[in-house]
């Protein structure tokens, strides 16, 4: 089943269009029309970071590892709603804490980010894996983690939805 996700305005509000998604169609949204999505950095109670690998089918980054989980909102989600629902499908976790660190419009791929900390005190080995999303997963401790975000392979659109976040840890 396709996906549908409100349009909003550069101040956030749902302007009443929605999109239906396809394939890369991200790109043909109309100028000055967001849809919303959500990042996810989880932090275990013992200071670890949650990496995830993104299936090869994905159409954006496929195959990269990712500091988060995370998506675009459905019709009628408000973005903590999707952050929640978007955590639980691609690892299984239920966040203890949630927390929203930053809102960023990126005005190429048509989105504005909502990105959140979830912090979680779960048995590490119960994260688990979305079909055509995920395909492995991680734990890195502090040092470990800021070496991946300061590596070329991480996703640089993420680390500067969480730049802010990123900061207080060096």
């Amino acid at each position: 089943m396709a996906e549908i996700w409100d349009l909003y305005d550069r101040n956030g509000n749902r302007t009443g269009e929605t999109w239906v998604r396809g394939f890369g169609n991200y790109k043909d949204i109309p100028e000055g029309r967001y849809h919303l999505g959500v990042d996810i950095l989880v932090v275990h109670e013992d200071g670890t970071y949650l990496l995830m690998k993104r299936s090869d089918d994905k159409d954006v980054y496929p195959g990269f590892w990712e500091a988060s989980a995370g998506g675009s909102a459905l019709s009628g989600e408000e973005p903590l709603e999707a952050a929640t629902r978007e955590l639980l499908e691609e690892t299984g976790l239920v966040p203890d804490s949630i927390e929203l660190v930053n809102v960023l419009f990126k005005d190429p791929s048509r989105a504005m980010f909502y990105s959140y900390l979830a912090r979680v005190s779960c048995d590490k080995d119960s994260v688990t894996l979305q079909e055509g999303e995920t395909v492995a997963y991680k734990w890195l401790d502090k040092e470990a983690f800021l070496e991946y975000v300061d590596s070329e392979n991480t996703i640089g659109s993420h680390n500067q939805r969480f730049e802010k976040y990123i900061n207080t840890l060096r």
